[in-house]
């Protein structure tokens, strides 16, 4: 006899699909998973704050994990850039170019903010009475020089790769890079096992990054529940006007400059879009500094500029905060009635340009320098307090156009040596573009960066 046939019961074709599901879930572009994240995190943080509050771990364990790989990662790839420069001379001249590039685009990222803010008139009118300056009493006053100068060079450089010193990290990758690139082949050994050790860093990154919604899940919960949006109507003239005027540094600025620099800018962003995205919601930069560089190798810049310029970059070109912290400054002096003249405002200017590379590992760096400079010119520490209500929604902005200054301060400088190489009849250093262009002929093992940078790509084009 021929047995029945099977039926299918509701529960069964119900229960089929889900696998299917999940699976499909988590094979989508990290950057579609954390905009569902995004949405996700706003419903909890409005309709159960309580819930909202208590995500916020996973934020922090996403911060955690990031952090926990930034240093061993980034020194040996510092220091191996710098060891497989021609000459000590090349180092110094790649500082050079990077800290004119930092001082001359914060500088007019600062005139533009100031100019910005005094012709809109922000802070005229704003309740600076309900603002409470006990929520400043947490954070420094003011930003010790002495302390920044010995913060860069760390006695113990265990202790500053244990304290997420990236600056020490980098002065002391640079004195490392110099002296394996005097003795030449004696370091091969251990430019070897640096080698080994940034393709085990590159690897466990890509771990890292996968989580990265539940990090953005995290952190949107939280902000929502513990935020609310009410501080942002009192306050809504000042956000209106920092972001645009961070669509205008985007959109106008970084544009001009890559014209100039005959950089494809258009490509670029796409490339660090969802770098750019992650460091939005995340609020933090460094969760993305790792593959960061990958991409700008993937995007054809050399292995020495991007990972010697993007670190220092993290320390000393913060182009979405000094924009801010201008704009906040202006804020403060309207709504008290104080002096906003061109004088008045040349000098904001002026302290904002010497503090602001005063900002590398100081916690809450823009508000403390927005406290310092307050202090210098004179305004009261009270309306800082009041911008601390919207502080992270300003934040959000800020962070990702950081990461994208940044991007675009390695493309110019590596622009800049490539010209000059080309002018000195000199072929240029290989990039990731050159190893998969050339992939027919040549097979010798590209290195931790180009893997990394092919599998981003791979990545992105799923």
């Amino acid at each position: 006899m021929n047995a029945p046939p099977t039926r299918t019961t509701s529960t069964d074709a119900a229960s089929g699909p889900r696998p299917g599901l999940l699976r499909r879930c988590l094979r989508m572009p990290i950057g579609v998973q954390s905009i569902i994240a995004v949405g996700l995190g706003a419903l909890i943080g409005a309709l159960a704050p309580a819930v909202g509050e208590q995500m916020k771990i996973l934020g922090d364990l996403f911060l955690n994990l990031v952090q926990v790989v930034v240093l061993p990662l980034v020194f040996p790839l510092i220091v191996l850039g710098i060891a497989r420069m021609e000459s000590v001379k090349k180092v110094g001249r790649i500082a050079g170019k990077a800290i004119l590039y930092f001082e001359l685009v914060t500088t007019v990222i600062l005139l533009i903010a100031v100019g910005l803010a005094k012709s809109t008139g922000i802070g005229k009118g704003a309740p600076v009475g309900a603002a409470d300056p006990k929520d400043l009493e947490s954070l420094d006053q003011g930003i010790n020089f002495h302390e920044l100068i010995l913060h860069a060079v760390p006695k113990n450089i265990f202790a500053a790769f244990s304290e997420g010193n990236l600056l020490g990290a980098i002065v002391f990758a640079l004195l490392v890079g110099v002296a394996m690139a005097a003795i030449g082949e004696k370091a091969a050994p251990f430019a070897s096992v640096l080698d080994s050790v940034a393709t085990v860093m590159f690897k466990v990154v890509g771990y890292v990054i996968r989580v990265a919604p539940l990090g953005v899940l995290g952190f949107l919960s939280y902000d929502v529940a513990h935020y609310g949006f009410g501080n942002l109507r009192s306050l809504v003239g000042f956000v209106a006007v920092v972001y645009a005027g961070l669509v205008i540094v985007i959109g106008v600025l970084f544009p001009l400059i890559a014209a100039i620099y005959r950089i494809r800018y258009i490509q670029l962003l796409k490339s660090i879009a969802n770098l750019a995205g992650i460091a939005f919601v995340t609020r933090s930069s460094e969760a993305v500094l790792a593959p960061l560089m990958g991409k700008l190798e993937a995007f054809g810049l050399s292995r020495s500029t991007t990972s010697f310029v993007v670190p220092l970059g993290y320390s000393f070109n913060t182009d979405g905060s000094v924009l801010y912290q201008a704009a906040g400054l202006v804020f403060i002096a309207n709504a008290y009635g104080a002096d906003t003249s061109l004088p008045a405002l040349l000098v904001m200017v002026g302290v904002l340009v010497l503090l602001s590379k005063g900002m590398a590992g100081v916690a809450s760096a823009s508000v403390v320098v927005l406290i310092a400079a307050g202090n210098s010119i004179g305004l009261p520490p009270e309306g800082i307090a009041l911008l601390l209500g919207v502080d992270f929604i300003v934040d959000m902005a800020r962070t990702g156009v950081n990461v994208i200054g940044n991007a675009l301060a390695a493309a110019v400088v590596d622009s800049s040596e490539k010209r000059r190489e080309a002018k000195d009849g000199r072929p240029h250093e290989a990039t990731a573009h050159d190893a998969t262009a050339h992939d027919d002929t040549a097979h010798d093992d590209p290195g931790p960066e180009p893997r990394f940078a092919q599998a981003l790509q791979k990545d992105d084009a799923r």
